[in-house]
C-alpha cells in the first residue's frame, strides 16, 4: 500500500512540475494563454423613483 502512495506521490509531483514547465515554455511553442479581449457595452436602465 506504501509504494502505491509513494507512486501517486511522485506522479502528481511530476505532473505538477510539468504543468509549470507548459506555463513558462508554452508561449514560445505559440500556446497562447491569454483571454480574448473585447469591448462590451450594454445598456443599463436605473429606475430612479
Amino acid at each position: 500500500m506504501g509504494r502505491i502512495i509513494k507512486w501517486l506521490f511522485i506522479l502528481a509531483l511530476l505532473g505538477a512540475l510539468a504543468l509549470a514547465a507548459y506555463a513558462y515554455i508554452g508561449p514560445f511553442f505559440g500556446a497562447d494563454f491569454s483571454p480574448p479581449q473585447t469591448e462590451i457595452h450594454i445598456p443599463v436602465e436605473l429606475d430612479a423613483n
